[in-house]
């Protein structure tokens, strides 16, 4: 009985010894996995006018709609948060709202020469005043969600577009299909 018990105990205390270098292996393995991720986040960047390529173009469908294009052309990776703040000619005293229902499931990344889409509502029947307007200033979100420091205008097609009070813009997504239907 002794020696079942002697050699039961150097069994676990050998299962134990396996087992701990076990953990320390694979807790060096996610420490280092950790870092990799650590490393790869912090190389990249927020989104903004001056590490990207923007376009504005009108759509044949639906109806009274605009997509904006960012394309990436830095050389890190960017972060397209939120969604775009758009001022809709150069005395417009607020941004267009975010259409809440468009809120993707995560932030918008793109890769060097990747691009990102944003539907714009111009305007509605159920909309109310209204004027024709020849430029569009775009603002990114950072990641706290506060517009960033610099703005690029961009000129609307066909001379100007008509925007009214049910003008909206769409959270960015990954590709222009999404951005065009909600």
């Amino acid at each position: 009985m002794r020696i079942a018990t002697r050699f039961a105990s150097r069994t676990a205390a050998s299962s134990m010894v396996v087992a701990a270098a076990l953990a320390f292996v694979g807790f060096q393995a996610a420490g280092q996995s950790a870092s990799a991720a650590t490393t790869k986040a912090s190389s990249t960047v927020t989104c903004t006018t001056a590490n990207t390529k923007l376009t504005v173009t009108e759509v044949s469908r639906p109806i009274n709609h605009l997509l904006l294009k960012a394309t990436n052309t830095g050389t890190k990776p960017c972060y397209a948060y939120s969604a775009p703040y758009l001022r809709a000619g150069a005395d417009a005293q607020a941004p267009l709202p975010w259409a809440q229902e468009t809120t993707p499931q995560a932030v918008v990344v793109l890769e060097p020469g990747q691009s990102a889409y944003a539907g714009i509502t111009t305007s509605s029947p159920e909309g109310e005043g209204g004027a024709t307007t020849k430029t569009l200033g775009v603002f990114f979100a950072d990641k706290k969600g506060n517009a960033t420091s610099a703005e690029k205008t961009l000129k609307l097609p066909n001379g100007g577009v008509f925007f009214n009070s049910a003008a909206t813009v769409t959270y960015w997504q990954d590709n222009a299909a999404d951005a065009l239907v909600w």
